[in-house]
């Protein structure tokens, strides 16, 4: 394979740009750029024998490659740093699930709202609000303490008055009587209308919610005070009471807030350090904001056991501040990443304003990147110790337990799912030393048991899987259910190759272990560790059988109504469910989103649309009258 990608290496320019590598799947597991692409790619497809384990498990995977030419190196910054944040690489450097971080969003609506959002979830938030124009949406994050995050959203709900409600406002009153929070005087009721509370003024409090969530707390209070005295001045002293308390309020959160440096410099900064303990690495975030410690953030990474710290800090920049709205003016960090100036160059960008990258020394900002490390040391060590409690320990103790010479180290969890034995789905899941490693995950659609035989289900989906070769094999076997699933289980087993593997079941409501040497069931206590594993296993399992089913469902519940359509064929009908995905989709997709399937029309859209969407009133129709009924 190698071979073959060294005539396409050649006719690679010597021109900056991004390189994608792709593995058999056709998967990219590496995205990285160059200022020159054929002198970087030489080094993927050259033997050397001082190669990092991490390159030659590169190397071994690595069968296509493709590369974006750009005009100027900061442009392939820029293109290299979308391209890792869509195909998330196996082999880049990058924040541990980082899209599960938790972000703070100013919906771009006529009368926005606060809303917290993974970025997992952003395709059904945003379904949830109408943009307006004119309006922008703004993004503060990611954070890694999601309990920090409620409290922030909480204090910010009780000294504004911003609403909760995700009903379209467009300046028409919606509601004759608002809802309780502004009877409690936490919301302005702008479900009331433009007449009642006027998207200046809404707008005004948002500016001032902007400011809070940016740390620039001196110059927010200066607004609130001055508002305070105008409306005093006014005699709109309710209004200036209301202002009074939400200073107080916003003094007392300034007055918390830590001096983090010694020389009186009130400038807006983040501060970087990295830290390393054993095979685990993170980087730590103090966000400092007019001199004062605003917040702080530990972020794990994956892929940097092999990478140089300046190559790890210098992926950490790229990866972090692609996803931020706004940048400090100045970034501290506690080794020199790669490419300083470059990075430097690609920040002014974003910023669109002078940006400072700085590796202190000595002084008052070394003492600070130290403290930064030392906290990050901390945390490591903290999450190395609450690893061992969490994993190894029980992992050991589980090994003894099914007799097995060492701790099970690849563990792979069974599940049957269905609906009356409708669209059955079998699931198996991978925990390896004692974590899950979802690119083993996988799904069976149960075609050959009889609708809901539970036995004859785990037996096709256990015969199956010992059909497979190539994966690996496993050193436990975790079976959702009792003594008989165990028993169908090893039935199943002991005509395969994986005859040998040890099984358990685990049973719920009580919770009970099945061991196949032994009558009875095994009895823990609720705060055990070992139980907590295999809970945490059969858990996972369950979850993803019944994720499976749901979409079997689906799919199968569109495909037959799709059928139905005049001018839907297997092709178009395949077309659909593979763009959007499911049939919720497809019901809730306007007219645009449907034409740009090929062989879909405007005429086709449309009819599409009146005959899902006709059939979803329907059933609505029918539920609304059986419950009458009833």
């Amino acid at each position: 394979m190698i071979e073959s990608l060294k005539g396409k290496v050649k006719q690679a320019p010597e021109l900056p740009g991004v390189y994608l590598l792709k593995d058999n799947n056709d998967r990219v597991i590496y995205v990285g750029k160059a200022l020159s692409l054929r002198q970087r790619l030489r080094s993927y497809v050259a033997e050397n024998e001082h190669m990092s384990p991490r390159l030659r498990s590169l190397q071994a995977s690595l069968a296509d490659l493709d590369f974006v030419v750009t005009d100027t190196e900061v442009e392939a910054l820029i293109l290299e740093c979308n391209l890792i944040k869509e195909y998330r690489p196996r082999y880049n450097v990058t924040l541990k699930d980082d899209k599960d971080y938790p972000y703070l969003i100013i919906t771009p609506e006529l009368y926005p709202r606060l809303e917290l959002m993974r970025l997992t979830q952003t395709g059904s938030r945003r379904a949830r609000y109408e943009p307006f124009p004119g309006r922008e949406e703004h993004r503060f994050g990611p954070f890694t303490d999601v309990r920090a995050v409620r409290e922030t959203m909480q204090f910010i709900g009780s000294i504004f008055p911003l609403r909760r409600c995700r009903q379209p406002l467009h300046g028409e009153a919606v509601s004759g009587r608002p809802c309780l929070n502004y009877q409690m005087k936490r919301c302005l009721a702008p479900c009331r209308g433009e007449n009642h509370v006027s998207p200046e003024r809404y707008t005004k409090m948002v500016k001032q919610i902007l400011l809070f969530l940016q740390g620039r707390y001196g110059e927010l209070q200066k607004k609130l005070k001055n508002q305070m005295e105008e409306a005093a001045r006014e005699q709109k002293f309710e209004e200036a009471a209301a202002l009074r308390d939400r200073l107080h309020s916003l003094e007392r959160v300034a007055g918390q807030q830590q001096k983090m440096n010694l020389n009186e410099d009130e400038a807006d900064r983040d501060v970087l350090a990295l830290g390393r303990h054993k095979n685990r690495s993170a980087v730590h975030l103090f966000q400092v904001r007019g001199g004062k410690l605003l917040s702080q953030d530990h972020f794990s990474l994956v892929g940097s056991e092999d990478v140089e710290d300046e190559e790890v800090i210098a992926s950490f920049i790229k990866t972090y501040y692609n996803q931020v709205e706004s940048v400090p003016q100045e970034v501290v960090v506690s080794d020199p990443p790669t490419d300083a100036e470059l990075l430097e160059r690609w920040l002014r960008v974003r910023a669109d304003r002078k940006i400072s990258l700085r590796v202190p020394r000595r002084g008052h900002l070394k003492k600070i990147v130290e403290l930064a490390r030392r906290n990050c040391m901390l945390r490591l060590e903290e999450e190395e110790q609450q690893r061992v409690r969490r994993t190894e320990q029980p992992l050991e103790e589980l090994g003894r337990l099914v007799g097995l010479d060492a701790p099970p180290q690849r563990i792979e969890g069974y599940d049957i799912s269905h609906l009356r034995g409708g669209q059955p789905v079998g699931a198996m899941v991978v925990f390896q030393q004692g974590e899950p490693a979802k690119e083993g995950y996988r799904r069976f659609n149960i075609r050959k048991a009889p609708a809901g035989d539970d036995y004859a289900a785990l037996q096709e989906v256990l015969t199956r899987r010992a059909a497979q070769k190539d994966w690996p094999r496993p050193d436990l076997m975790i079976i959702d259910g009792g003594k008989g699933q165990l028993s169908s289980a090893r039935e199943a087993l002991d005509e395969t190759d994986l005859q040998g593997v040890t099984l358990v079941a685990l049973a719920k409501n009580p919770d009970q272990l099945f061991l196949e040497d032994s009558a009875l069931p095994v009895r823990l206590a609720s705060d055990n560790a070992m139980l907590q594993m295999l809970q945490r296993v059969r858990d996972e399992v369950h979850r993803f059988a019944i994720s499976g089913h749901r979409r079997r469902k689906d799919r199968s519940s569109i495909h037959s109504q799709l059928e139905d359509i005049p001018g839907i064929g297997p092709f178009r009908r395949t077309a659909l469910l593979e763009y959007f995905g499911s049939a919720e989709n497809i019901k809730a997709a306007s007219l645009d989103e449907l034409t740009k399937i090929p062989g879909i029309n405007n005429s086709l859209a449309a009819l599409i649309q009146a005959r899902l969407q006709g059939e979803n009133e329907a059933a609505e129709k029918e539920q609304g009258g059986s419950n009458a009924t009833t």
